[in-house]
């Protein structure tokens, strides 16, 4: 146990020192390439002050992987440097054995890092978007126009002229409606359809019902009183029809799963949605990769440590980063998996950083 809280006495304090430097400078950053916005808009100071804060937690979240991993990597160099894990290893304890705690703390790092996103993460910065779009004068508005949303698997089709976000009211409203064998039903047009929040349906105003009739001869179209078993299938969210494109990574993972749902219901394509969804899961545990990585790869050498250890952290988290892009591109166009295009980073470099520790000097 001593020997476990000496190494944490070391490599805590380089972590959190590494993590505040980190976010500090991607806060500076942000604040620079707006500065000029805030300034031609008029926004006060302390305005400024409260979206930096709203951003803290992202900038947070992007710096704990390349600040653990050089703090890892650093506390675990200088110590060979100095000579201190040549007495640990005399006294029997191997690499594996003595960095073992480092891997645990970082699973459980990677854990809290994917739960810190999803609580945290997603509704500050979302609230930071919204705060500095109203600051410079972005507002933008969610109503929509000229739209067509595809529902129930295809079976039901809404075409309509106009959506009204604060009244919730479709105008100009036309419903295509199939049958299980994607051969038509009805068409229904209306003047306006509002959304009953109650009754989770679509409830029309001036509809009529157009349905195609058969004699056994010929066929005709006939009007009339829309079916009462059509209406409660009207059930496509206003969110839907909203002027927006949700971003799966811009939004919780509840959100992010019900979005997609939603996709494969209209029979929309849902590879690039789906596989960003897995990443919101795979990409925090580049914390415990990273670490697995460093452990290996500490004591290559006994000089210009800092140096070292300052590149084995930008070259690691940049191939990682190139990585996760291709297999998320070949998961996008269908060449793999939705789930292989977020995880096979992970499971690459856990194997390498396997490799990698076999072959340490122990």
């Amino acid at each position: 146990m001593k020997i476990v809280e000496y190494l944490f006495r070391k490599v805590v304090p380089l972590f959190f020192g590494a993590l505040c430097f980190f976010a500090f400078i991607l806060l500076l950053v942000d604040m620079m390439m707006n500065l000029w916005n805030y300034i031609s808009n008029g926004v006060s100071g302390l305005r400024v002050a409260r979206i930096m804060l709203l951003y803290l937690p992202k900038t947070v979240w992007y710096s704990t992987p390349i600040a653990i991993l050089f703090a890892v990597s650093y506390t675990l160099s200088d110590l060979y440097a100095s000579n201190e894990l040549v007495a640990i290893f005399a006294s029997g304890i191997s690499l594996r054995k003595f960095a073992f705690p480092l891997l645990v703390f970082a699973f459980l790092l990677s854990v809290g890092l994917f739960l810190f996103d999803d609580k945290v993460v997603v509704p500050t910065y979302a609230r930071k978007v919204a705060e500095q779009d109203s600051a410079l004068n972005k507002e933008k508005s969610e109503n929509n126009d000229k739209i067509v949303v595809i529902g129930e698997n295809g079976n039901i089709v809404y075409k309509a002229e106009f959506y009204d976000d604060k009244a919730q009211k479709l105008v100009g409203i036309i419903v295509v409606v199939r049958n299980e064998d994607k051969s038509l039903r009805a068409v229904i047009r209306a003047d306006n359809a509002s959304w009953n929040a109650e009754a989770g349906h679509w409830v029309l105003s001036n509809g009529v019902q157009y349905s195609l009739s058969d004699d056994g001869e010929s066929r005709s179209i006939s009007a009339g009183g829309i079916g009462s078993d059509i209406i409660p299938r009207l059930v496509e969210p206003p969110q839907t029809f909203r002027k927006n494109v949700v971003s799966v990574e811009g939004v919780n993972s509840a959100d992010a799963r019900v979005y997609i749902e939603h996709l494969q219901r209209a029979g929309l394509p849902f590879a690039e949605a789906q596989s960003l969804y897995y990443k919101k899961f795979a990409f925090p545990f580049i914390v415990f990769i990273v670490v697995f990585l460093s452990i290996g790869l500490s004591g290559k050498s006994r000089k210009n440590v800092m140096l070292i250890s300052l590149g084995s952290c930008i070259g690691a988290s940049v191939l990682f980063y190139v990585i996760q892009m291709v297999t998320m591109l070949m998961a996008k166009f269908g060449a793999i998996t939705p789930l292989m295009g977020a995880w096979f980073p992970v499971f690459l470099f856990v194997a390498i950083s396997a490799v990698v520790l076999k072959y340490a000097r122990t």
